[in-house]
């Protein structure tokens, strides 16, 4: 597939808006620090292309308004911490044709193709204060059909807080007005407040190294193991074999069934541990991340614009995952998820707040320096798009084809939940793994559900 390039340029708000320097919570400028990539596929529009583009653009500038931040740049401060300098510089939008057919994109499956149909950020050669926020390209296929990929700082927002956005834009580009204006003060996160006295509830196990493997004095070798890339689909029918599997272990009839999430969680960190083949006292962690909006006292504004998640880990060792039932795994899952309170969000701001660098925590950093935690062999990072609302957007044109992640691009132990294109409790688990152990996993993956 070729994609030709035939414009870029910044859209600014459409109106004049607020100037100045905002503060980010710890939760924005911690833990991912680069641009997310999503993807949305759309059939030919009942429009001549140039008007699309064009009432795209005029409904960006008038969105732009209300979610400012977007159009502006960040900037460093010392100790390695970030603040957002509101100065309306504008998101880019690219304006790109394909010379191939939707048709031709092999049902949308997740493909290398990916990165020509969605903007790209050089960090290591553009000033951080030269990035745009918010990148967009939209791609004319030769039927007609179109795509829109959107690359967005995850130091601005969360997915919550990024699909706000999106649907707004998609609503005002409909004709109709706003339906929920973002709450873009992030005081509630203490954001440029000094550290509170807050104690810790616990040592925050999240921000320590995860385990390496046995016999290793680093993670250097795993590192740089040549990985891919799957989907796994899991039918509603499967899921369910999985739920009633866990559930098996509830003490009683009353207590909470395990959900999708969990379970699959759990399913995929024990077939992990069997396909790497590791050893049974070998040490493995899993990283979940946990939306907090709902966990604080009192719950977060609705519509809160920022980062409103934070990382916890479950451990164990392999031996004792392959050992014990699901239902004992999966509430290893869930014993991490409930512990997320208000306390221990506090708990974890504070700790943030009083390290003099916080360099260490933002994964750009360390991944360009090699360093700062790895979540492939032998462990995983799990993070669930399962209650993200970013399904059915329709910018006039009708709702999307296929949406999904928009890059292979991924680390060793990189794991994402999607809801299942057919509906109802199916699921797609996209995974990278190290190419050894790919084919083993998907083997163990769907067997150990039947057994």
């Amino acid at each position: 597939m070729r994609v030709t390039m035939k414009s870029s340029s910044l859209i600014k708000p459409a109106e004049p808006t607020w100037t100045g320097r905002l503060p980010l919570s710890e939760l924005d400028q911690t833990g991912m620090n680069t641009h997310v990539l999503t993807i949305y596929f759309y059939t030919k529009p009942s429009q001549d292309w140039d008007t699309v583009l064009q009432t795209l653009k005029a409904s960006l500038t008038t969105t732009l308004v209300h979610f400012y931040p977007l159009a502006s740049r960040l900037s460093s401060i010392a100790g390695g911490r970030l603040e957002l300098d509101c100065n309306a510089a504008g998101v880019q939008f690219i304006e790109a044709y394909s010379d191939v057919k939707l048709a031709d994109l092999d049902d949308f499956v997740q493909s290398p193709i990916f990165h020509h149909l969605i903007p790209s950020v050089d960090y290591r050669h553009t000033p951080l204060e030269e990035i745009p926020l918010l990148l967009l390209q939209a791609t004319k296929f030769m039927c007609g059909g179109w795509s829109l990929g959107f690359c967005i700082s995850h130091v601005v927002v969360d997915g919550q807080s990024a699909l706000h956005f999106l649907s707004e834009w998609a609503r005002l580009c409909r004709g109709e007005p706003l339906d929920s204006p973002p709450h873009l003060d992030r005081k509630c996160l203490h954001a440029g407040e000094p550290p509170t006295t807050y104690s810790s509830i616990e040592q925050h196990v999240q921000f320590r190294p995860p385990p390496i493997l046995l016999g290793q004095s680093s993670n250097v070798n795993e590192r740089t193991k040549e990985t891919t890339v799957a989907m796994l689909k899991l039918t509603d029918t499967l899921v369910e074999k999985l739920r009633n599997k866990a559930n098996k272990s509830l003490k009683t009839e009353t207590d909470r069934g395990f959900t999708r999430y969990e379970v699959v969680t759990a399913h995929a960190w024990r077939t992990a541990c069997k396909a790497r083949n590791l050893q049974p006292e070998q040490p493995t962690a899993v990283g979940i991340c946990i939306d907090v909006r709902s966990r604080m006292k009192p719950p977060l504004p609705e519509k809160y614009f920022g980062n409103a998640i934070i990382d916890v880990i479950a451990t164990g060792t392999s031996g004792e995952l392959l050992s014990e039932t699901l239902g004992y795994v999966s509430n290893k899952i869930r014993d991490s998820i409930e512990k997320v309170n208000d306390e221990y969000v506090n708990s974890v701001i504070d700790f943030l707040k009083n390290q003099e660098d916080l360099s260490k925590f933002q994964d750009l950093q360390r991944s360009e320096d090699g360093e700062g935690p790895f979540y492939g062999n032998p462990n995983l990072g799990v993070v669930s798009w399962l209650t993200l609302p970013m399904y059915g957007v329709d910018f006039g044109w009708g709702k999307e084809l296929f949406t999904g992640p928009g890059t292979d691009d991924a680390d060793d132990g990189d794991f994402l939940i999607l809801r299942g294109e057919e509906g109802g409790g199916s699921l797609v688990v996209a995974l990278c793994l190290q190419v050894r152990h790919m084919d083993d996993f998907k083997r163990v993956f769907y067997q150990s559900i039947e057994d």
